[in-house]
């Protein structure tokens, strides 16, 4: 797909013209033919054309990438990477014009949405895709080969066997048992951490409810939808 559309669709999950540079927008190109490829022998994702790819997983994947991980330039942003202080460390070798973050858990990856597209945008931030189904985990090995990303992993072990308090940011996205895996992505947080949901907005009065400890930021919409939202949520301990 050229870059150039991708750019184009990008665009409204960015709220101005996608600020990715081109060596990013080269890499989603990979992703979305490598993506396609092997979807018509594995089953990655229902949604087939390149164009609703873009709009539907990395638009939402990027949008919730810019809202974890605004430009270094922001206070914000400085001050939740000072926070995270005690989780274990961040990669030392952050891409310029970007902060260094504790590492990121993206349970459920499934094809890799949201945690890959969040690696492209933020390349110093440290990853782990877990996901239990071993045709999806060939699959993330090798878009991360393909891609030349490095300090990202994929892990097939179950998310309740990683310890306590391990993850700067935690992501779930479309994940079946939501109910049941959101006390393991609680857990998963260190202190000051942040968990990302990518939910049905009929869906977060529920994870309200279910984790009344987390300190619940105001929901994003989506852009072009109004049935999901990015709820994050903060860790309170």
């Amino acid at each position: 797909m050229e870059t150039s559309r991708i750019a184009e669709l990008l665009a409204p999950y960015f709220d101005r013209a996608s600020p990715l540079n081109t060596r990013q927008l080269e890499q989603i190109s990979t992703y979305i033919d490598l993506l396609i490829r092997w979807n018509s022998r594995v089953n990655l994702t229902a949604i087939r054309t390149p164009e609703e790819i873009v709009t539907r997983h990395f638009g939402e994947s990027l949008f919730a990438a810019r809202h974890l991980f605004p430009p270094a330039e922001s206070s914000a942003t400085k001050a939740y990477a000072h926070s995270i202080g005690e989780c274990p460390g961040p990669d030392a070798h952050s891409a310029p014009g970007r902060e260094c973050f504790a590492p990121l858990l993206d349970l459920g990856s499934g094809a890799g949405f949201p945690g890959l597209p969040i690696k492209i945008w933020t390349p110093g931030t440290a990853v782990t895709l877990i996901e239990s189904n071993n045709k999806k985990v060939a699959f993330l090995r090798e878009a991360i080969r393909a891609l030349t990303l490095t300090d990202i992993n994929v892990s097939a072990t179950r998310a309740e066997d990683f310890p306590a308090q391990s993850a700067g940011t935690v992501t779930l996205r479309a994940v079946e048992r939501f109910t049941q895996i959101l006390p393991t992505a609680t857990r998963l947080l260190c202190p000051g951490g942040r968990l990302a949901l990518l939910i049905g907005v009929s869906q977060l009065p529920q994870a309200k409810h279910l984790r009344p400890d987390l300190v619940w930021d105001e929901p994003f919409t989506i852009p072009g939808s109004q049935a999901t939202v990015l709820a994050i949520a903060n860790a309170a301990w």
